[in-house]
């Protein structure tokens, strides 16, 4: 929609630190809770909660069960930010 992507993700474990200099991103837990951990503390949200992390923040996503979450994001952000690494998923995958 209008150059953003909607993306339905697995997330259980520990993310990597990382931000998106350009973009705000939108996380909607769809099932399970996740962390969202910042340097200098953290949400916590359940199923049906929504939060927007500001762009240029850095952040950590974290799932101690499988979590599935609901991103929105402007086609074309890589998932791990400028910090690469073996969790950068393939852009615009569809499975």
């Amino acid at each position: 929609m209008n150059d953003y992507q909607f993306k339905i993700v697995k997330i259980q474990g520990d993310f990597v630190w990382h931000d998106h200099e350009q973009t705000d991103e939108t996380f909607i837990v769809l099932e399970g809770r996740l962390r969202i951990d910042f340097r200098d503390g953290h949400v916590e949200l359940a199923k049906g909660e929504m939060y927007v992390v500001p762009r240029g923040v850095e952040h950590k996503p974290f799932a101690e069960n499988e979590a599935q979450v609901l991103l929105i994001e402007p086609r074309g952000v890589i998932n791990t930010g400028s910090e690469g690494g073996t969790l950068t998923a393939e852009n615009d995958r569809w499975v």
